[in-house]
């Protein structure tokens, strides 16, 4: 059983987590997307860009074909997202759209060519790509990005904003693994997007002493002396040829993890790239979320007088908008004053009504009358009914009769009068008080098995 913790590392650990919420909250956070039908090779580009872009991005993010950029912006910021990379693709183009949250700017590029991982990868000797790697953001490196010309100095910016910032003289080297290099041609106008994986490796020692530093071991079967594997190398592989030189060599500040790689001793830095890898070219910058003022375009120029009549018809519309927001803010007030004014005045009704009601409730309803003689015409029919057919008739063919029956219970109903006289059995069957012959003379006719049908 371990032991407890005790009240001072429990306290540590809550400051370092504090720290370490701040840390991330406070470095910048990407969606990389799609917007339309890409395809699956422009589809697993965006993979590998999220690959690019980790730790801090949405790695899972998943799109439906009915969100709208709107639907990103407002999930953006309470996740702390900053930028955007959305991708697209149109019958003659790849587009990469670089967006700055919550109020842009927007640059837009082409992506004149591109390779993914898979590609990269498969066309190496060697490659070194392990997890480890994408537990820390990349190293990023800008080059040729110092020419004039403010929409330059906006992609510089730009593309600085997107990775976390280094303090050199708090930085560990052991965090460093990957590097993200961005090289501008100011001829061209194009952008070089690589993206490589660190390998620091000591210098100034011989190919026995370095292979003794490596991991696998050399075969020494053939050796006689361990001198000969030092001093000669001999069996050793010559097919790769140094790599090192006056451009990677450096100084190591710190210790560098890998055998050998020692403070204040000379290393070299040796870069593989592992993909994606672009080549991308401005188009355009745009403020707002794509729907601002083009700052700059790559192909069209305009003339003073030519923005000003834009930024002219731009105010129309704004003020053309605000115009209708307002016309229709009035007509909702207006519709809620009437629908109000119909309320009221129904309740006035509806409040009159039920004074004139308790008014004529005082009153001998008139209609009684009308009533009691339809029931008393009810009666009659039952009384017909019983002297012509011979039987009482049923419940549900008379209502009113039966309802009058209820209100004067005194009176003896048409049951118990039938049960007080006497019964006849003649030839009509069920039928009593009239014969047959009775009944044709009446004027009751027979159908074809005698049963009488009812008067003509």
């Amino acid at each position: 059983m371990g032991k407890s913790k005790t009240k001072n590392q429990k306290k540590s650990r809550a400051v370092a987590n504090h720290v370490a919420e701040e840390t991330y909250g406070a470095v910048p956070h990407s969606f990389v997307f799609n917007r339309g039908q890409v395809g699956k090779n422009v589809g697993q580009l965006i993979l590998d860009v999220r690959r690019v872009m980790e730790p801090f991005t949405a790695e899972s993010l998943k799109v439906r074909k009915k969100n709208v950029l709107k639907d990103f912006v407002a999930i953006a910021g309470p996740l702390g997202v900053t930028h955007f990379m959305i991708f697209s693709k149109t019958p003659s183009s790849i587009n990469m759209r670089l967006a700055r949250l919550p109020k842009g700017p927007m640059l837009h590029f082409r992506v004149l060519k591109y390779s993914l991982v898979k590609d990269v990868v498969s066309s190496l000797k060697k490659h070194r790509m392990h997890e480890q790697q994408f537990t820390h953001h990349p190293l990023l490196i800008l080059n040729n990005f110092g020419v004039d010309g403010m929409h330059v100095k906006l992609m510089a910016t730009m593309f600085q904003n997107m990775f976390p910032s280094i303090n050199v003289h708090s930085i560990s080297l052991n965090n460093i693994k990957r590097c993200v290099l961005l090289n501008y041609n100011p001829e061209t106008q194009e952008i070089e997007f690589r993206h490589y994986s660190l390998k620091v490796v000591p210098v100034g020692m011989s190919r026995g002493v370095k292979k003794l530093m490596q991991e696998r071991f050399p075969n020494m079967s053939k050796f006689e002396d361990i001198s000969e594997l030092l001093m000669k190398g001999a069996n050793l592989s010559e097919s790769e040829p140094e790599q090192d030189g006056e451009h990677n060599i450096t100084e190591l500040p710190q210790v560098y993890s890998g055998r050998g790689n020692m403070t204040s001793q000379q290393s070299a830095v040796r870069l593989t790239e592992i993909g994606p890898r672009m080549t991308l070219q401005l188009a355009k910058i745009q403020e707002g979320m794509g729907d601002g003022n083009i700052l700059y375009h790559s192909t069209l120029s305009k003339t003073e007088e030519e923005i000003q009549e834009i930024l002219k018809r731009k105010e129309a519309q704004i003020k053309e908008k605000e115009a209708r927001r307002m016309k229709q803010a009035q007509n909702v007030a207006q519709k809620k004053e009437k629908q109000e004014d119909h309320k009221k005045k129904s309740l006035e009704g509806i409040k009159r009504k039920r004074a004139e009601d308790e008014a004529d409730s005082e009153v001998e309803d008139p209609g009684m009358q009308d009533d009691q003689a339809a029931a008393v015409e009810s009666d009659d029919e039952v009384e017909y009914y019983r002297q012509a057919v011979g039987q009482e008739p049923d419940e549900d063919m008379f209502p009113s009769a039966k309802k009058r029956r209820k209100q004067s219970p005194g009176k003896p109903s048409g049951k118990d009068r039938d049960s007080k006289s006497p019964k006849r059995k003649g030839p009509g069957g069920p039928f009593r008080g009239k014969t047959g012959k009775d009944q044709q003379k009446k004027g009751w006719k027979k159908s074809r098995d005698g049963m009488p049908l009812g008067p003509f």
